[in-house]
């Protein structure tokens, strides 16, 4: 049965709202998964300094509980998905 406004082959649970912790601040994730680029975002919506880089590592995610998420790589998450940004400059 669909709920109202569901498109038809959302799958059930797909657009649930979760928390996830990005640098111990608790952000509101819409989704399953979260790819680098949106983590990077949460925890850098300005990037501190021209050619950064950054490191992903994330813990208690779904499946791979834990692990380095690199560029161009998404995470399945769940309630309390832990991440940690980290943003060195590339020279």
């Amino acid at each position: 049965m669909k709920e109202k406004g569901q498109k038809p082959n959302a799958a059930p649970g797909q657009n649930k709202e979760i928390t996830i912790y990005v640098n111990g601040t608790p952000e509101i994730w819409k989704g399953r998964t979260i790819s680098f680029d949106e983590v990077v975002k949460l925890a850098y919506p300005t990037p501190p300094y021209p050619n950064t880089e950054y490191q992903v590592v994330y813990a208690e995610a779904q499946g791979n509980k834990e692990g380095t998420l690199a560029e161009g790589q998404e995470v399945k998450i769940k309630e309390g998905t832990q991440f940690d940004v980290s943003a060195t400059d590339k020279s």
